[in-house]
């Protein structure tokens, strides 16, 4: 999937956000435990828009994206007391979410709600061209007939339509940029597992893309 568009997604760049070091990121914990409103505040700020586009594509709703991600922080907020420090705080933020996200997609389903007739894609809040400093990968197209913005939809369309164990990892790993072995703590997946799924979910990804397209793209 590399060849087809580096994972068809690109890949983010940007440096961890968050604390810089280790010392500043026990402070910032301790502010937390401590109920400091500011610091709550700030913790949102740095962390609201990866959350709300993890949960966007991971559920694939908007309206439901936006409850949750509340829901993330309301948890962090109650839960902050019994963080250890074990891994970074974005991980256990994210665990928090992905764990929220798996139970509210069971929920839906049991509802039947059909999450791809909702499905609206990351817009201008997150769109994956100006997540952090990635762009859209490079998926070649001679003829040059899509633009930038359709090449974007289709690949967020394909996303959306892969299993949610697939759809995972692909966005922990090729949106958020995050290492097999934080992927492995959010999800609670083996490494080699992690690492399986993320190819398997690459491969099913350049399948519906080029299906999509038409053509093949390398």
């Amino acid at each position: 999937m590399r060849g087809a568009g580096a994972c068809a997604i690109g890949r983010y760049r940007g440096v961890e956000l968050g604390m810089s070091n280790y010392d500043d990121e026990s402070k910032f914990i301790e502010r937390l435990r401590a109920r400091d409103e500011r610091a709550f505040n700030e913790l949102v700020k740095l962390y609201e828009r990866r959350i709300f586009g993890l949960l966007l594509r991971m559920i694939g709703r908007r309206d439901e994206a936006e409850d949750l991600a509340q829901e993330v922080f309301v948890q962090v907020f109650k839960a902050i007391g019994t963080f250890r420090g074990e891994a970074k705080l974005s991980t256990w933020i994210f665990r928090i979410a992905m764990n929220l996200s798996k139970n509210r997609t069971k929920y839906l389903a049991r509802r039947r709600t059909d999450s791809q007739d909702h499905f609206t894609g990351p817009d201008e809040e997150v769109p994956l061209h100006r997540a952090r400093d990635s762009n859209i990968g490079n998926i070649d197209r001679p003829d040059d007939l899509l633009s930038g913005v359709e090449l974007e939809a289709i690949v967020e369309r394909s996303i959306s339509s892969l299993e949610p164990e697939f759809r995972e990892v692909l966005i922990l790993r090729d949106v958020e940029d995050m290492s097999y072995e934080e992927i492995a703590e959010i999800t609670g997946l083996a490494d080699g597992t992690v690492k399986s799924r993320i190819h398997r979910a690459r491969l099913q990804l350049k399948q519906a893309v080029e299906l999509a397209l038409g053509e093949k793209i390398g």
